[in-house]
């Protein structure tokens, strides 16, 4: 996925939710998250698993070979090991990520979708019609958190649709295309079932945030 979002995209996609919410009552709210979590701990319990595998299974080679090395050694070296795996992972960040599960990866990413839907207040809107699309960069995760309103309407296999369309965008480098079509596609939704009103006041900036 794509790392930057610069500010002819942020336009666009401000444009794109005003043009969304001239039709209907509902909002919507962008966040595009760098990263979910920093990996480190989950990366170095991963990683240390690694080391003590290889290190069991080198212990019996050695075995089966007839290779006698001190135990002291031996356990210095697997100390040496784990050391130097958690001295990457604390230098290079960008390489946690491959000693992390993807179930794991997508938790905490779904975690923080959830935390930027109350964070962002999309939850107190007047008809509790507000909908969040969010992405996680670094765990290429995308999710649509809609408030209770337009999720009693609107199927989940709807809001999967807007992610895949979503995903497939960022995968082709192409973020803000995919949040823009993302906006349009929730927006007609919200107009079905919540036209605007005359009296219709804009609860929540039209603003994609990057965190």
């Amino acid at each position: 996925m794509t790392r930057t979002l610069g500010a002819p995209d942020h336009h666009r996609i401000a444009d794109a939710i005003r043009a969304a919410e001239a039709k209907t009552s509902g909002e919507i709210y962008c966040v595009v998250a760098r990263s979910s979590d920093s990996y480190f701990y989950p990366s170095a319990f991963f990683a240390a698993l690694a080391v003590m595998a290889v290190s069991l299974a080198a212990a019996f080679a050695l075995e089966y070979w007839w290779v006698s090395i001190r135990l002291p050694v031996f356990w210095a070296a697997v100390t040496l090991a784990l050391a130097s795996c958690w001295l990457v992972l604390a230098l290079a960040p960008g390489i946690r990520m491959h000693f992390v599960p993807r179930g794991l990866r997508y938790r905490r990413a779904h975690d923080n979708a959830l935390k930027q839907f109350l964070a962002r207040n999309v939850h107190i809107t007047a008809e509790r019609t507000g909908v969040l699309i969010f992405v996680s960069l670094a765990e290429r995760y995308a999710e649509v958190v809609a408030d209770a309103g337009i999720n009693a309407k609107v199927p989940q296999q709807t809001w999967n649709g807007i992610v895949a369309e979503l995903v497939g965008h960022a995968r082709s480098d192409r973020l803000a295309d995919g949040f823009v079509a993302a906006v349009a596609t929730a927006g007609a939704l919200l107009e079905i079932h919540f036209p605007r009103r005359a009296d219709d006041a804009n609860e929540l900036r039209d603003h994609l945030v990057e965190i």
